[in-house]
């Protein structure tokens, strides 16, 4: 699959088919059942005869046939009807109306987007511009529809979207994507599932920091499944340029965002496009080791795990999605194979994700590397510090506190460094976390620390009795 769709020519009603219907497409549907009366406007003079007899057989047209009959006859005539109609109408209902009209004839045929391009060609005037204007109202469900017309008439048109334009449609789509609980998230969603099809578009999202926004909806727990397919296929979409790709991989929360909904969803076209990601972000890096790295942190991840449990799954139906499965496991398998105790520690820090994996209790780990998180300014006992800091998640805060005691026990300097980079103190606040794992493992680190040659005793319940009955400011003067 990492090559079937993104290179190719998507079409829209591929990503339609996805989900049946968006809120907007509800909301379209009942306000084409009120049928609006064009003779009352003919005979209120608001519009002229040929404007009513184009909208008139228009709206009368029982199927896409019927409605290609009519766009023939008027054929050049078409754009500037609907437009001189938008401009003359100023009723909310019939203006939703007339919108949902012009969308429909775009999608029923993407030609004839070209119609209103070569309109505003022949008047000089910015089509873009125009549409534009229309992202200002106060009626959500005309903004909304108009942002599907931009978007069909940026991608089905011969001249694409000039930067400057660009841009600022992007800015209204990446604000708008992150109004909270906006109904029509999944509309704007499809817009930029669309949009990123075109490869000359995708530069400019990565520079208006859409990649981090993306990242911030999928991560936010009150997001849809269908949301969360729609952002992951944007990323997707971005994945086949490898110039955006290292661009990608800078945002650090990118592979585990990825990988946690891989390894969460059970709907296989959620599946598809999790593999279909992980493996073209892959192979579009060229750098042994960051490749390394990348996957280290998919088995990080429990990515491979999840592999090994579809590896399983009878496939034989999608030989694209087999493929991939086959491709992306092979890969992680032969990673891990290859892989040191502590390249494995070093990729787990830096997902900020610890788990209690074996190198945590290893004391041969430890003996054999303490001497590595002094190394470049003490790098990775900072990264340890900083979890200790700033980590909200319990079983993190354990770990990095028995981390830190390791390091203490296993590196002959252990406590100068650690009273060195202030980390005593943050380790005694967690004394008092509200979490008893926390408490246990900051003990047992605080013992290391303040316990000159330290061995494991059965005191440390007795001890930590003692501690607790000391303001935790005195303690850091211990």
């Amino acid at each position: 699959m990492a090559l079937s769709i993104g290179l190719g020519n998507l079409d829209y009603n591929a990503i339609q088919a996805q989900d049946l219907t968006t809120y907007l497409e509800n909301k379209v549907a009942e306000i084409r059942e009120a049928r609006v009366n064009w003779q009352s406007y003919l005979q209120g003079q608001m519009i002229n005869q040929r404007q009513f007899d184009f909208i008139s057989q228009l709206d009368n047209a029982v199927n896409s046939d019927g409605r290609s009959r009519v766009i023939n006859e008027f054929n050049d005539e078409v754009p500037q009807l609907f437009i001189s109609l938008i401009n003359r109408i100023s009723k909310e209902k019939t203006l939703q109306y007339l919108l949902s009209l012009m969308d429909e004839m775009f999608t029923e045929e993407t030609c004839r987007v070209e119609l209103f391009r070569k309109y505003f060609d022949c008047k000089s005037e910015n089509i873009w511009n125009y549409f534009f204007n229309f992202l200002q109202r106060s009626d959500e469900i005309c903004v909304y529809q108009i942002s599907k017309i931009i978007t069909k008439l940026a991608c089905w048109s011969s001249q694409k979207m000039d930067e400057k334009s660009l841009g600022f449609f992007y800015d209204w789509l990446l604000e708008h994507i992150q109004v909270p609980k906006n109904q029509y998230i999944r509309t704007i969603a499809r817009n930029l599932q669309m949009l990123l099809r075109v490869r000359n578009y995708r530069f400019k999202f990565v520079e208006k920091q859409g990649v981090s926004v993306l990242l911030k909806v999928l991560a936010n727990k009150n997001s849809s499944m269908e949301i969360l397919y729609q952002l992951t296929f944007c990323l997707w979409c971005l994945s086949f340029n490898e110039d955006l790709v290292s661009v990608m991989l800078k945002e650090p929360t990118l592979v585990n965002t990825v990988c946690d909904f891989f390894t969460i969803t059970d709907r296989e076209k959620d599946l598809r496009i999790c593999l279909a990601l992980m493996r073209s972000i892959l192979d579009q890096l060229t750098d042994a080791r960051t490749k390394r790295a990348i996957s280290l942190r998919m088995v990080q991840n429990k990515a491979l795990k999840r592999l090994d449990i579809l590896a399983l799954k009878e496939l034989n139906h999608d030989p694209e999605m087999l493929a991939d499965l086959k491709v992306l496991r092979d890969t992680l398998v032969e990673c891990v194979q290859d892989v040191s105790s502590l390249e494995e520690y070093v990729t787990e820090l830096a997902t900020g994700r610890l788990v209690w994996s074996p190198v945590h209790k290893s004391a041969q780990f430890w003996r054999e590397n303490a001497d590595k998180f002094t190394d470049n300014n003490y790098e990775l006992l900072r990264m340890l510090i900083y979890l200790l800091e700033y980590s909200t998640d319990p079983q993190v805060l354990a770990i990095a506190s028995n981390d830190i005691g390791e390091f203490v026990s296993h590196y002959a300097r252990g406590k100068q460094v650690i009273d060195k980079l202030n980390a005593k103190p943050l380790v005694m606040t967690l004394l008092q976390h509200n979490d008893a794992s926390v408490r246990y493992n900051a003990l047992l680190a605080l013992q290391k620390i303040m316990v000159h040659n330290w061995y494991v005793t059965d005191t440390t319940a007795g001890l930590y009795s003692y501690l607790i009955q000391f303001p935790v400011v005195y303690l850091i003067h211990f």
